[in-house]
């Protein structure tokens, strides 16, 4: 049995707090069953000294509260994706100027691909939040390829300023997750709805 048959075989649905077409389609294909409902938030800077693991945690959990608290039932997933490089967190570019400032910075280095998963069972208000990273190493990309980039646009929308998932041929995974690099760590998200259902079935016994 799948995890996503395993984890709906008692009925709850999942509700993606996320309008990304790249998780649409990573759920898709992994055979869950989900809705999509954007959270709607404005997405909070990191806080001084803040981490880049638990900036992306924050702001799943913000996402995943934030739908949490407009419906009635259900398991909500929220996620976020950020880029961190010596240091420095880069999130999604708000602008072309924005997204050659990133991709500057990134190119020619190693850099770490950090998203943060967050579960809310509306019914009994269990949470878990975690994480999962995954390097990555961009080419030392010239200015003229940049340029080249932005002028698709392919880069809005996409922590880092790059989608993985557009095989671009210069970004290259070096160790961990490669959906997690595309905005959602499917090998997290298993072991997560598998701890999250046993906690559940736990805490709720008509639902075994």
């Amino acid at each position: 049995m799948s995890a996503s048959t395993a984890f709906q075989a008692y009925g709850p649905k999942i509700i993606l707090a996320s309008r990304s077409p790249r998780r649409k389609q990573l759920l898709a294909e992994a055979g869950y069953l989900f809705e999509s409902l954007p959270s709607g938030i404005e997405e909070p800077p990191p806080r001084p000294n803040e981490a880049p693991a638990a900036y992306a945690m924050r702001l799943a959990y913000l996402k995943a509260a934030a739908v949490a608290r407009r419906i009635s039932e259900g398991v909500v997933l929220g996620c976020d994706t950020v880029v961190e490089a010596e240091g420095a967190i880069f999130g999604t570019p708000v602008d072309r100027d924005d997204a050659r400032r990133i991709l500057q910075a990134l190119r020619g280095r190693l850099h770490r691909v950090v998203t943060g998963v967050c579960l809310w069972d509306v019914g009994t208000g269990r949470t878990t939040v975690r994480y999962a990273t995954t390097v990555v190493r961009m080419d030392d990309l010239s200015d003229t390829a940049i340029e080249e980039y932005l002028i698709s646009n392919e880069w809005q929308g996409k922590a880092g300023a790059f989608g993985y998932q557009d095989r671009l041929g210069w970004v290259h995974v070096v160790d961990g997750s490669e959906s997690n690099v595309v905005g959602l760590p499917l090998e997290l998200l298993s072991e997560m709805l598998r701890d999250f259902s046993k906690e559940l079935y736990a805490g709720d016994p008509g639902r075994r």
